[in-house]
Formats: C-alpha cells, sequence, structure tokens
C-alpha cells in the first residue's frame, strides 16, 4: 500500500490502507482538530525529530480490557503498603516531559519531540489528554499520560524513575477506568511489561469494531 502525503484538509485515508508495518499516512499537522480526528479513526502520531509528522495504524493492535488487567502479586504487595500516592491531572507537563527523555529499547528516535508535547499539553488543557501520577515523599516518580474519547482510553507513554512507580500508576488508572465503564485501553503495540499485565492484540478490524462502539 502507497504512503499516503496529507494536506491541509482534515482528512485521512481509512486505516485499512496502512502499509503492513502500520504505516498509514505522511504530512499534515498536530492541531487539535487532526489529532481528535486521528483517535477517533485508530490513527496515532508517532515520528522522530527530522521526520515528517508520520501517522499510524497497527494490525495487529495491543488492547487491554479494564476487567482483565493482571496483577502479580509482588505488586499488589507495593500497592498495600502505599509506597506511592497517586494522583490525577495534577502534574501532566512534568510527566509528558519526564516520558519523553525515557530511552527505550526497539523505540523509532525521540518519538516526543517539543512539538508533540506542546500538542498533547493543547489537549490536555481542552480536557483530552489526562495524567496519571505516581508520588514518592513528594517527588513524581512514575507516571503515564493518554487520550481519552468516549469510552476509550489511548494509552501514550509512561516512566517510572523508582521501581513500580509506573506501574502502580498503571494499576490505579485501569481500576478508575473499570469503574466509569471504559470499554478498552489501547497499548499501541505489543510489549512484553504490557502483556504481564493482561494486554492482548487483536485484528485492526477488531479493534476498529471495538473503537466504534466505544465512541458512541
Amino acid at each position: 500500500m502507497p504512503v499516503f502525503r496529507l494536506q491541509e484538509d482534515l482528512i485521512f485515508p481509512p486505516p485499512e490502507l496502512a502499509e503492513n508495518n502500520g504505516l498509514l499516512a505522511a504530512g499534515g499537522d498536530l492541531s487539535e482538530e487532526r489529532l481528535l480526528l486521528a483517535y477517533s479513526m485508530g490513527i496515532f502520531p508517532w515520528y522522530s525529530d527530522g521526520s515528517p509528522i508520520l501517522w499510524w495504524s497497527p494490525d495487529p493492535r495491543l488492547v487491554l480490557l479494564p476487567g482483565e488487567l493482571k496483577v502479580s502479586r509482588s505488586l499488589r504487595q507495593v500497592i498495600k503498603k502505599c509506597v506511592f500516592t497517586v494522583t490525577r491531572n495534577t502534574a501532566f507537563e512534568e510527566v509528558i516531559r519526564h516520558c519523553a527523555e525515557i530511552r527505550r529499547k526497539g523505540q523509532r528516535g525521540t518519538w516526543l519531540t517539543e512539538e508533540m508535547i506542546d500538542a498533547y499539553i493543547r489537549l490536555h488543557r481542552a480536557g483530552y489528554a489526562h495524567s496519571v501520577e505516581s508520588w514518592h515523599d513528594g517527588e513524581l516518580e512514575g507516571g503515564l499520560y493518554g487520550i481519552a474519547l468516549g469510552k476509550a482510553f489511548f494509552g501514550e507513554s509512561m516512566f517510572a524513575k523508582r521501581s513500580n512507580a509506573s506501574k502502580v500508576a498503571f494499576v490505579a488508572h485501569v481500576e478508575h477506568l473499570r469503574a466509569s465503564g471504559c470499554h478498552f485501553i489501547d497499548c499501541q503495540v505489543a510489549t512484553a511489561h504490557l502483556k504481564s499485565l493482561g494486554a492482548k492484540e487483536v485484528t485492526r478490524k477488531t479493534f476498529l469494531r471495538m473503537l466504534k462502539k466505544a465512541l458512541q
């Protein structure tokens, strides 16, 4: 399949036309309207400094159903001991900037560019992007952020400066989402860490069907 080049028009090609690696389109901008349209279609941006904005819709897609969260015995002990205090939306910019500093094996470059950070901060101020923070002795030690649309949450990134900090934030957030009726958490692409927490791969077709239902 060809990689589509986006112009100024607020439009995306159907995600089913993505290449085998999930790459769908290049170009466009990171306006609030374009980002929200992309997520509502199962598309997300992922690129590095020096390249055009790249838009992806991978197949398969990693998702976590809130009711299928797996928490290890050791992690439950950490949660029970209240090692961390978990908050929501109290330090969004700090969280996303810490995520940008994390270097991960197999990561496609430094994808959280200043342009991306600014875009997600705007989405946060508009009420679409949310952060979850783990604190220890008043210090931010871990957290995550993502986009909420309808009954779906699109997880973007997480970080941890102290062992288990991001895991505790993630568990607390999944439990919060389950209580609020969230259908699924989009984890985008598979990692052993997320699979260990109960995430599973589904086909793009299945994911888009789940997304349509969650947005209704």
